[in-house]
């Protein structure tokens, strides 16, 4: 993969591009360290998540216009409400309990979520938010004071999963920012693709599969029934069975609600997506090379959902109900969230048009984003899954 800057990117300012140079050197010690070479999941694990300079843990502004990508929540609050009315669901049947959100990123979600449940009568117990970000812990603090002052006292902040969590828990585009491995495949074999220090910049280079990689691809291959051809590129992230372990140790009773752009390994794997599904974010312009702009673009990976599903199981929870997110939104009370849109001034209307089209036509966010429940205990499926379940192609 080239490692030139594609010539539609905006040039990064001054300051940002100084931050990059810093992350870079921190990966460059990293790689002298291991020898010459390492795993792309390392990689991707630095240049998010560095202590203090990764993408994550830096200061710059992520989310928004201002930022490098739009979430739904940032989108319109429409979300948020229609994802409040299915926590109210959970909550009326666990006899009320909390909410523990992963990665509260600008904490818009939360905001929109606690002014919905206060609308509706049923504030939970807790609202905790897991975030690893100490930078975005500020700002999610900040947004939240300006948005729910009052209902601070509900609001903490965890540096680990809880144990025994009774209600929600809300995962919003947290697991395409998990680590991982890019693999090729080679009539020889299945090879890894590790990241090295070229004469320009970072560079990919192949070495034999880990045994844990290799392990895996072949298992995808014997669920596909097929060898993957000469030359196939893609990713597997190997830390979605732990990630989703420990959202089922927090969990006692109650459900998981997870939002991210993603497919059925079916398609994940097929034979004309080869070079993967990994896509980069910097300054709202995609591409496709995560070698650059170390710490100041954003890294992610479309997420094989049937992954998750065999996890969830074998951890111990029940999947609820896997659909596209327009089809959860207009379930799960979209309309009820549009209520009063006559009685709003024409500008106004014209603006929340727009924001549900982003939402849900299929060529913005309305079919590539997903929603998939994990249950535990006695609970029924929320409402937002009861339009157009697809957890039969999983």
């Amino acid at each position: 993969m080239p490692h030139d800057q594609p010539p539609t990117l905006p040039a990064p300012d001054a300051t940002s591009a100084a931050h990059s140079e810093r992350v870079a050197a921190f990966i460059r010690e990293r790689i002298g360290a291991a020898g010459g070479r390492i795993s792309f999941a390392e990689f991707m694990q630095h240049a998010l998540y560095a202590p203090g300079l990764g993408y994550y843990a830096a200061g710059s502004t992520k989310f928004g216009g201002a930022g490098d990508f739009i979430t739904a929540p940032e989108v319109s609050s429409v979300f948020g409400g229609v994802v409040a009315r299915q926590c109210r669901e959970v909550l009326d049947q666990t006899g009320g309990g909390e909410i523990l959100e992963y990665g509260a990123g600008s904490g818009k979600l939360a905001a929109d979520v606690l002014t919905a449940l206060r609308r509706m009568d049923t504030l939970p117990t807790a609202y905790n938010i897991l975030e690893v970000s100490a930078d975005l812990r500020q700002r999610q603090e900040v947004r939240l004071r300006e948005c729910v002052p009052d209902l601070m006292e509900l609001v903490h902040w965890l540096d680990t999963p809880p144990a025994a969590v009774r209600g929600v828990i809300l995962a919003n585009e947290v697991v395409d920012a998990l680590p991982v491995e890019r693999f090729v495949c080679r009539d020889s074999g299945v090879m890894q693709q590790c990241v090295a220090e070229g004469q320009e910049g970072f560079e990919f280079v192949e070495t034999a599969a880990a045994a844990r990689l290799a392990s895996a691809v072949a298992a995808i291959e014997d669920e596909l029934g097929a060898q993957f051809p000469d030359g196939f590129v893609s990713e597997i992230c190997l830390a979605v069975p732990d990630w989703i372990a420990g959202l089922s140790s927090a969990l006692d009773e109650g459900v998981a609600l997870l939002f991210d752009y993603g497919v059925s390994r079916r398609e994940y794997y097929a034979a004309e997506r080869s070079d993967g599904w990994l896509r980069c974010h910097f300054r709202h312009h995609a591409h496709n090379n995560p070698l650059i702009l170390p710490g100041i673009q954003d890294l992610t990976t479309w997420v094989d959902f049937t992954a998750i599903a065999e996890a969830a199981v074998a951890t111990g929870f029940e999947i609820g109900g896997y659909s596209a997110q327009a089809q959860f939104l207009m379930a799960g009370g979209l309309d009820a969230e549009l209520q009063g849109f006559a009685e709003l001034a024409l500008k106004e209307q014209f603006e929340l048009s727009r924001q549900v089209k982003t939402l849900t036509l299929p060529g913005e966010m309305g079919e590539h984003f997903k929603c998939m429940a994990l249950q535990k205990g006695a609970i029924a499926t929320p409402s937002g899954f009861s339009l157009a379940d697809r957890t039969h192609v999983l």
